[in-house]
């Protein structure tokens, strides 16, 4: 009896629809993973709250705290965020590079990745060591005249330091070139208005902003270390757009090969300039300290200028922005000087915001354009008559 071969009506779509009903293998796998990394929060941040926990309570008892002061609750678990942030940040971001789009991280030199870390860790522990003094200063203002037990003053310990830890080890598991970007700004304008709020002179402003770094007090050695600390970040920054712009390259949007190596090698001398800004207080020298920062807003005037020639393949209203921007920079400068109309704190704080503005935008460029090319590779038919994901 013959057995017959053709094909059922229904029967070649209905393994697909089963594939269909079936959770993707990858998707089983990134839940698997975000779970991961929030059991890894936790624990962290279980850590974070005991230890800080611990050190406050022998630090505090057998006596009575307010919540903000030189030698107060809100101090002791400031320094206690930054402490325990930057260890759980260190070991957080390093543990990242075996998550899925890391992987490129590993094939860094040693020097890098230390630089990588540290960097990352700094900047995630000193905004978190902002925020909770922040939130005491608020706090000490509400409840005027407040004290606390050594209790309580351990449990707010512990609670900002795990709360801290919680964040931090949750941010530095996902990081993106963007998320980067808005790390930078945010540290950035963070650590330049506390300076500004707790500076000792008053009319600090009526010199120059340098004039934040000249002062023998905290608020100096926040501004200082601050902009340390951002110029090594600008240059971990590097690394990341590096990568991307290769993706740009390897895609067909950016018309030449070496753009990625050329814009990566102007972040890392804006960077080092950056740094340099802090290592050489205008107190210490002020031909080191004027010669770096001008140098960094040259270095990246020059990098606007080059666009449409180093970035060529970018749309065309990146370039109109990148105009402006260079524009608004170069229009701070002549009313500076020499029509009078802004103070030089005025210029500095313009060109401040031009050139962190300018990067935020610039990263949104290229995570726009990069998912573009993705998903237009990804609707490609397939030699089979389907598409290619």
């Amino acid at each position: 009896m013959a057995t017959s071969t053709a094909p059922v009506e229904g029967a070649g779509l209905e393994a697909p629809r089963r594939a269909l009903r079936r959770p993707p293998t990858t998707d089983v796998a990134s839940a698997r993973r975000r779970l991961a990394v929030e059991t890894e929060a936790l624990v962290g941040s279980v850590i974070a709250a005991t230890t800080s926990g611990l050190v406050g309570w022998v630090f505090f008892r057998g006596l009575v705290w307010p919540l903000w002061g030189k030698w107060s609750v809100g101090a002791v678990a400031a320094i206690s965020v930054v402490i325990t942030g930057i260890v759980i940040g260190a070991v957080g971001y390093r543990r990242s590079r075996d998550l899925p789009g890391q992987e490129w991280r590993r094939r860094l030199r040693p020097w890098k990745t230390a630089l990588d870390v540290a960097t990352v860790a700094a900047v995630h522990a000193i905004i978190a060591g902002i925020l909770t003094v922040t939130t005491f200063v608020v706090l000490q203002r509400s409840f005027e005249g407040i004290i606390v037990d050594a209790f309580t003053s351990a449990a707010a310990t512990a609670a900002s330091a795990g709360l801290a830890a919680y964040w931090i080890s949750l941010s530095v598991s996902a990081i993106t070139t963007n998320r980067l970007a808005t790390l930078l700004v945010v540290f950035m304008g963070s650590s330049v208005l506390a300076s500004m709020a707790t500076a000792q002179d008053p009319a600090w402003w009526e010199y120059h902003f340098s004039q934040l770094g000249t002062a023998d007090d905290i608020s100096s050695r926040l501004f200082n270390l601050a902009v340390i600390i951002g110029g090594a970040f600008v240059t971990t920054f590097a690394l990341y757009v590096h990568r991307d712009l290769t993706t740009l390259v390897r895609q067909g949007v950016l018309a030449h090969a070496w753009a990625p190596r050329f814009v990566s090698t102007v972040f890392v001398v804006m960077g080092v300039l950056l740094a340099c800004v802090g290592i050489f207080p205008l107190d210490v020298s002020f031909w080191l300290h004027n010669l770096s920062a001008i140098g960094m807003s040259l270095t990246f005037l020059g990098m606007l200028l080059s666009a449409p020639w180093t970035l060529r393949g970018m749309p065309s209203r990146f370039f109109w922005f990148c105009t402006g921007a260079a524009a608004l920079l170069l229009g701070g400068a002549l009313l500076f000087e020499p029509v009078g109309y802004y103070s030089l704190t005025a210029f500095e704080l313009l060109a401040f915001a031009t050139i962190f503005g300018w990067i935020s935008v610039f990263i949104r460029f290229i995570d726009a354009i990069a998912e573009r090319g993705e998903a237009a590779a990804a609707a490609v038919p397939a030699p089979d008559g389907g598409y290619s994901v």
